[in-house]
Formats: structure tokens, C-alpha cells, sequence
């Protein structure tokens, strides 16, 4: 007999299939069921609003009429976003080529390696993933053994050598104070004459 989660993804995957989207994951806790899709892997682009809402409101048609969850739950369709979880060996395996970020649990670190790992998803099978780190060490672990993993999304150009924020060399301290509140201000080019 199939669990209320596997019930709700026979029931879910049809529906995005048809919306030539992807059902990405399915979890419950307490009381809220959510249900993540997204585009399939290698689109151009992520999920967009209508297409979600779209979504939204065909799988709770369904969920409502097939009724396969007991109790009262509060449903939530969304997309992964930017920086998405990595629960499943499947988004490991979806993921290849990305930067990630993965905590292990203690159990799973032998050797006195380090529990947290940041670099390049090289390589993922259904059972272990392999990161490029940034010192070129390769690192495999079993996704078994993961606390909790997630993509990292650089959220714009990275600074130029000399300009990041932590660079206060030859920088001129302002002792002036600043007005806190932001004004608008426009600036007429023409000045009228004055009479005289």
C-alpha cells in the first residue's frame, strides 16, 4: 500500500508533466504538505508565476477530489528558487556542474575531515555525489550521510581586486554626517532672468 506522500506524487506528476514542468520534490511537516516543480533540468529559464499558479490550482483540484492525505493540511506549491535544497540522490544528480554547499551529519565524517564541504558538484549516482573543492581536492560522501545540502548562487559579479568591502586602504574617511532620509531632487538647467 503507497504512503499518503507517494499517493499525493502518483496524483501531482501527471499534472506537471502536462504543464511541461517537473515535480522537483514532495515533503510534509506538521501540517503543511509542499509540493516543489520546477522547469525541467537544462531549461533556459525557472518557473514562472503564472505557470505556478496554474499548477497551484490544478494539484489542489486534484488533492481535494482524490482526497489522499488524512487530516487537515495546508497545501504549498512552490518552485526551489536560486539556492534549492539537495535531499535526494536525484537533485544531487540534477545539480552536476553547480556550486553547492553540504553540511554532513557528525556520523558520516571519519578521518578528522571536515564536516561542512563548499565547491563544484563534479559527479552523483543514486547512492554518493563528488565535490571539486576550491583548494582542487575531490571530496565523495554519501548522500545518505548529508544533514543538509544546497545550491549557491552568486548574486552578482564578484569585486575587483582592491574593491571588495573589506578593502580600507587608501580609502578617504567622510566625516561628514550623512542625511538619513532619502530625497528626490531635480535640477532645473534654465535659471530665469531676474528683473532689474
Amino acid at each position: 500500500m503507497a504512503t499518503e506522500l507517494e499517493r499525493v506524487r502518483e496524483l501531482v506528476e501527471p499534472i506537471a508533466s502536462d504543464l511541461d514542468l517537473e515535480l522537483y520534490d514532495i515533503e510534509r511537516r506538521s501540517k503543511v504538505v509542499r509540493i516543489t516543480i520546477d522547469t525541467p533540468p537544462g531549461s533556459d529559464g525557472g518557473i514562472s508565476l503564472d505557470s505556478l499558479s496554474l499548477a497551484t490550482r490544478l494539484i489542489s483540484r486534484e488533492l481535494d477530489h482524490e482526497d489522499p492525505i488524512s487530516g487537515a493540511y495546508t497545501l504549498e506549491v512552490t518552485s526551489p528558487g536560486l539556492e534549492r535544497p539537495l535531499r535526494t540522490a536525484a537533485h544531487f544528480q540534477r545539480e552536476i556542474g553547480k556550486d553547492i554547499t553540504v553540511r554532513l551529519v557528525g556520523h558520516a565524517v571519519a578521518n578528522g575531515e571536515a564536516r561542512r564541504i563548499d565547491g563544484k558538484l563534479v559527479a552523483a549516482n543514486d547512492e554518493t555525489a563528488t565535490v571539486l573543492t576550491e583548494s582542487g581536492d575531490e571530496r565523495t560522501f554519501e548522500v545518505s550521510g548529508v544533514d543538509k545540502a544546497r545550491t549557491v548562487f552568486e548574486w552578482g559579479p564578484k569585486p575587483k581586486p582592491g574593491k571588495g568591502p573589506g578593502n580600507t586602504k587608501n580609502k578617504k574617511t567622510n566625516t561628514k554626517t550623512a542625511d538619513p532620509s532619502p530625497k528626490a531632487t531635480t535640477t532645473n538647467p534654465k535659471k530665469e532672468k531676474q528683473k532689474s
